[in-house]
């Protein structure tokens, strides 16, 4: 039986290796890992022409859409707050076209930190541009405590409350309408969403590929098989 493949969104940033320093495709192991652990095939797919997107899309099992760069805030209709980060356009252009391209062909889609706040605001919501009390310091992962919603596909996974890896200093503001908050901090943010209906989506705020918990990678993965 051939595993599902699974296509992960990759940064395109300044990199050095050996000799180089030059622009690449980068993405840390830990996501290509994670899919393998969970039983899939990752494909890492560059930024591209947005209208390449659906064909993409056709091509594979499932989707997952990675952590990184900020939003641009004039994608949800906001002026850009000090502490935003430099946008990343064309990421931004690409994995947006991705992740319609994925809804409207019921492609299984995991949306990872980054990946949960361009699905919001895909569908029309929000985002906090700075939240405190979300990292461990400057390239270090913290850790915290999301609590599932019950009776919510991210509960059906996870049933219980869970320490988690989280880097993120933006969130979702205002919710999506056509998405539910599966999971939050104590604090209240939402640390996780899923679209009602059929399909298989969901989005969560921290990261899983940095920790040892493969459950969310092994449900997107079994949706896609």
């Amino acid at each position: 039986m051939s595993k599902p493949l699974i296509g992960v969104t990759t940064y395109l940033e300044t990199a050095a290796w050996g000799v180089w320093k030059m622009p690449a495709a980068v993405l840390p192991a830990g996501y290509p890992r994670l899919v393998q652990a969970a039983g899939g095939l990752a494909v890492l797919l560059p930024p591209d022409d947005p209208a390449s997107a659906e064909s993409v899309v056709a091509r594979l099992d499932g989707l997952v859409v990675a952590g990184g760069a900020d939003v641009e805030p004039v994608r949800y209709g906001a002026e850009p707050d000090p502490r935003t980060g430099p946008p990343a356009r064309d990421r931004d252009a690409w994995e947006l076209a991705l992740i319609r391209a994925a809804l409207a062909a019921g492609t299984p889609l995991l949306g990872i930190c980054r990946g949960l706040q361009l699905l919001n605001v895909a569908l029309g919501g929000t985002l906090v541009q700075h939240l405190d009390g979300h990292v461990g310091g400057v390239g270090v992962f913290g850790r915290h405590t999301v609590k599932p919603v019950p009776g919510t596909r991210y509960a059906s996974i996870v049933p219980e409350a869970t320490s988690v890896p989280t880097y993120h200093h933006q969130s979702v503001d205002r919710l999506a309408t056509a998405l539910t908050a599966s999971a939050h901090a104590e604090d209240g943010t939402v640390e996780a969403a899923e679209l009602e209906g059929a399909g298989w989506v969901l989005g969560v705020q921290w990261h899983p590929e940095a920790g040892e918990d493969v459950r969310v990678m092994s449900a997107l993965v079994g949706a896609a098989g």
